[in-house]
């Protein structure tokens, strides 16, 4: 199994040159969770439960600012203190409806024998399409997920998100943050959405889950292994928890990005020698799209 684990290591440093406060323009708190990147790079960072943040930036550099329920700002990395502006929503006319809640159904891929995949601060989402059941049981009720965490308590971010024209997932369509905190080690996680009242969109919708770059979240490991010289060599890792447990499915519904909200399209998994792997299980990762382990529950 562990040949087949593909990790993707983020180097560190003990000392970061940037720091500062992401602050709500109006109410003077300090903003959780925010997504903070370079601009144009995708060297970034989460805020922290305080609205406190840190970036090793040793020139100054232009700062992209991105909260839920704020305007996207952006500032020089030199800046201390970064004020958002809410948005300012439009009032719609809407029609309320009543969920009945006594029929569900299940759509998705959950599998308990889904594989940790360590994809480092990459984020990953699923698309739904409607189909004529689902559209008979069209409020979400509840969401499955698998994770593999080295850290107890880590935090992922869960977002429903729009469709966009291309077919890549676009904006929040739930206003309040879903932060999930996961168990150390294999846990299937449940969320329950029936607060929210979400109608799923006929065009379709996606769930996202995105990692939060925040110091609880993050787990520090040491390695060693051999040179070609037969020396001795000592590496330092962080990960970045916690990951998703990956399945094999045969089409493309999967989109990544980093934190920077760029989303692309995932591609197969190829294995460079299938047959060399005498354990059936990572044979079948070959050729195959990865989705997480996830399922969706849906009712009337």
């Amino acid at each position: 199994m562990n040949k087949f684990l593909v990790l993707f290591l983020i180097s560190f440093s003990l000392s970061a040159q940037t720091k500062g406060v992401v602050k709500d323009s109006i109410s003077d708190e300090p903003i959780p969770y925010v997504n903070i990147w370079v601009e144009n790079e995708t060297i970034g960072t989460t805020s922290e439960t305080d609205g406190s943040f840190s970036l090793d930036i040793k020139e100054e550099k232009v700062l992209v600012f991105s909260a839920l329920g704020y305007e996207i700002k952006k500032a020089s990395s030199k800046t201390d203190i970064i004020l958002l502006k809410p948005k300012v929503f439009e009032l719609k006319e809407v029609v309320i409806e009543q969920p009945k809640f006594n029929k569900e159904i299940e759509v998705g891929n959950y599998e308990t024998s889904g594989f940790r995949i360590g994809l480092g601060n990459i984020n990953s989402a699923v698309y739904f399409k409607p189909y004529d059941e689902m559209i008979t049981h069209p409020f979400l009720k509840e969401i499955k997920f698998l994770t593999k965490s080295e850290v107890e308590n880590a935090k992922i971010r869960i977002k429903i998100l729009s469709v966009n024209t291309d077919n890549s997932p676009g904006e929040s369509l739930i206003d309040e943050e879903i932060i999930v905190s996961v168990k150390k080690g294999k846990s299937k996680n449940i969320v329950n959405f029936t607060e929210y009242r979400f109608k799923i969109p006929l065009v379709g919708f996606f769930i996202s889950f995105e990692k939060l770059l925040i110091e609880d979240n993050k787990h520090y490991s040491e390695y060693t292994y051999k040179d070609n010289q037969g020396n001795k060599v000592t590496r330092k890792s962080m990960s970045i928890e916690p990951e998703l447990c990956f399945i094999p499915i045969e089409y493309d519904i999967i989109w990544q990005s980093t934190i920077n909200g760029n989303w692309t399209k995932s591609k197969k998994h190829i294995l460079k020698n299938p047959k060399s792997y005498e354990n059936l299980l990572m044979r079948k990762y070959h050729d195959k799209y990865l989705a997480p382990s996830l399922k969706i529950t849906l009712s009337n």
